[in-house]
């Protein structure tokens, strides 16, 4: 025999419970006749649960039988939601690109760790953007214009980079005098958009670079181990490798900085706004941005 609505079981849980429609659709935010309706329903299938009165209701024998199960039921059901939403806002799991999630975030985790210690991190390195709709992720932080579709979007801070190079390329190659010298140089990740952005913003008309045979790694914290270890030029966001610049491991050439129309943005479901641990991340990371401008 299959189950009756759940809509009528729901009814007759909260009536058997209170032994009043009126206090039951008070309890599901229903009216008195739509309450008294459902239970009409489950009666038609399983016989008289409840003796209508003058001054209320009253379970029969039926009805007596029943209403245990049915609670214990719905208890299960309680507490199984109750146990999954727990661990859904417990754990708060993070996409992030390597730079940003390696040099900036990953250093400051410890403080948000100890202001909420019953949310444990999980940390997602991506260069790719997730799905919201198909992954287990809770936020995420990306590169870009701030625009996507169905997602809460803050600013975290700018986009800016520049060319850097070790001391010891910098000495064979000798002086550096015009951004233009940069292009006899082996190049770190010449297909680098941000290569042909930074030298037209230098006024260097530039040749395609990605056809030239340099070093291809694909994230920043790689290039600049290789530009560390005199193996060619990267092009970076000076603010993520601050001790390397100011110990010289690292040498910035020319002071220009481009920065284009991108920044670095948390992003979230729209619809999720609201969630405990969401809010918790965001409200810490924007004040943590903050602090660090």
């Amino acid at each position: 025999m299959p189950l009756p609505p759940l809509s009528a079981i729901r009814c007759f849980e909260a009536a058997a419970r209170h032994q009043s429609f009126t206090r039951a659709a008070e309890e599901l935010g229903m009216t008195q006749a739509a309450v008294s309706y459902q239970i009409k329903l489950l009666e038609e299938r399983c016989g008289p649960l409840f003796l209508r009165r003058a001054r209320g209701v009253a379970l029969t024998e039926a009805g007596r039988r029943l209403a245990p199960a049915v609670t214990e039921a719905f208890e299960s059901l309680r507490a199984a939601f109750e146990d999954v939403g727990q661990s859904a806002e417990g754990v708060l799991t993070v996409s992030a690109v390597n730079t940003f999630a390696s040099h900036w975030l990953v250093p400051r985790l410890g403080s948000f760790q100890m202001s909420h210690p019953r949310i444990a991190v999980r940390l997602d390195v991506t260069g790719r953007l997730v799905d919201f709709t198909r992954e287990e992720v809770d936020v995420g932080i990306r590169s870009g214009g701030g625009s996507w579709p169905g997602l809460a979007a803050h600013r975290l801070r700018p986009i800016r980079y520049t060319p850097v190079l070790g001391p010891a390329l910098l000495e064979r190659c000798g002086p550096l005098t015009e951004p233009a010298d940069l292009l006899r140089l082996p190049l770190i990740d010449p297909d680098d958009p941000w290569w042909a952005e930074w030298f037209a913003a230098a006024g260097v008309a530039a040749p395609d670079l990605s056809r030239r045979p340099d070093i291809r790694v694909g994230t920043q914290q790689f290039g600049a181990s290789l530009a560390m270890a005199g193996q060619g030029v990267a092009i970076l966001s000076p603010a993520f490798f601050p001790e390397e610049l100011a110990s010289g491991r690292l040498v910035q050439p020319f002071p220009l900085v481009h920065s284009p129309d991108a920044s670095y943005w948390l992003v979230y479901p729209e619809a999720r706004r609201r969630s405990p641990k969401i809010r918790a991340f965001r409200d810490w990371l924007l004040a943590a941005v903050a602090e660090g401008e």
